[in-house]
């Protein structure tokens, strides 16, 4: 397919309803022509975490609306669309259901062709939409749900060299935060924190570093943080301003080595491909912190790689991602129909063994 594709997207797998306008014409840059983007922390703000029923339903009544100003903002219709890529999964099976039903209505009534999108894929092609970057990359996925190493290969093509055995990282800095008494989402209120404290106060332990490969686990690390949470209020009678930074600092400090290692571990593997023009990609929400960056560009440099990150606004959930990867999976002759499904769980490398195991449902990853 060699003609120019002007894609809607529509993204709903967690807490972020989205609609995007993606136009590319081969041999040229891709064109984000609108990206609309609802969060819903506020919805979520008394719980401390997202509540995935209150999210469905904030989908179900954005979700339109998102995709009406989206349309707007790129000056054009559904009838000057090719297509319309939607998040099939994985993420939370409400939120997820909603997204597809809205853009199989849409494309029932426009005849236009629908494109089931892997949530993951979004991000792991976010370099190609940025940077056109070539095949083989390597790429770091890490964000509230997910963080694993993938080498990708094609549009369709990805190996998982390793990830998180329970906790994700954004999902440690949510609980973090939580449990220092820090507002949602933990990333960005954790990161704030941390610039005031000294990381070198708290010795958290570094997990899974003194065994071969790329998995990770952050479960361990957020159970050490409580400890010396608990601790300090114990010594002091309550936490003070001083020790939250520090031990803000400190947890932050342990997330950013364990990635840049295992990131070191992932680029030698890598690198055994001899890609001719090397890359290691991140994205994702914690791919925002810019500690993690660092940490990160010091590694890439020390291995002569070079290293990409996509804008913050393209890191955390959006959905010029999925019509940037429905138009990769379109010029790869892949579509769908009334048929697609929304799945609660969906890896990128098929072959790969699950991560976490599997229950009566399947694997949990």
């Amino acid at each position: 397919m060699t003609d120019t594709l002007t894609l809607l997207g529509l993204e709903s797998s967690c807490d972020d309803t989205a609609a995007a306008v993606v136009r590319h014409t081969p041999g040229e840059m891709p064109q984000i022509l609108s990206s609309v983007v609802a969060g819903q922390a506020e919805l979520h703000a008394d719980f401390g975490g997202v509540v995935p029923e209150i999210a469905a339903r904030a989908h179900a009544e954005k979700l339109d609306i998102c995709v009406e100003q989206a349309l707007l903002q790129a000056n054009l219709h559904l009838k000057d669309l090719d297509g319309i890529a939607v998040t099939a999964g994985p993420g939370l099976i409400g939120g997820v259901v909603a997204g597809v039903m809205c853009a199989k209505g849409l494309a029932a009534g426009s005849g236009l062709p629908l494109i089931g999108v892997n949530h993951l894929a979004g991000h792991a092609l976010t370099p190609r939409l940025t940077d056109q970057a070539s095949f083989p990359y390597l790429m770091l996925l890490v964000s509230g749900g997910h963080c694993q190493f993938l080498i990708a290969k094609g549009p369709e093509a990805f190996q998982r060299l390793g990830g998180t055995i329970d906790d994700a990282p954004g999902e440690a800095f949510d609980k973090t935060a939580k449990l220092l008494g820090l507002p949602q989402p933990g990333g960005p209120s954790v990161e704030a924190e941390a610039r005031q404290g000294d990381p070198q106060r708290f010795r958290f332990p570094r997990p899974l570093l003194d065994r071969p490969g790329c998995d990770m686990s952050f479960s361990g690390l957020k159970t050490a943080l409580l400890r010396e949470r608990d601790r300090l209020i114990a010594e002091h009678g309550g936490l003070r301003r001083r020790d939250r930074a520090d031990l803000c600092a400190g947890f932050q400090a342990a997330v950013a080595d364990v990635l840049a290692e295992k990131s070191r571990r992932a680029l030698a593997e890598y690198l055994t491909l001899k890609p001719s023009a090397p890359i290691l990609a991140v994205a994702g929400g914690v791919a925002a912190n810019m500690t993690i960056r660092s940490a990160l560009e010091t590694v890439c440099t020390q291995a002569g790689t070079a290293f990409l990150a996509p804008p913050l606004a393209l890191c955390t959930d959006n959905a010029a991602m999925i019509a940037w990867a429905g138009i990769e999976r379109m010029r790869a002759g892949v579509c769908d129909d009334m048929t697609l499904q929304a799945r609660p769980r969906w890896p990128l490398d098929q072959e790969a063994p699950a991560m976490l195991g599997s229950g009566k449902k399947g694997a949990k990853a």
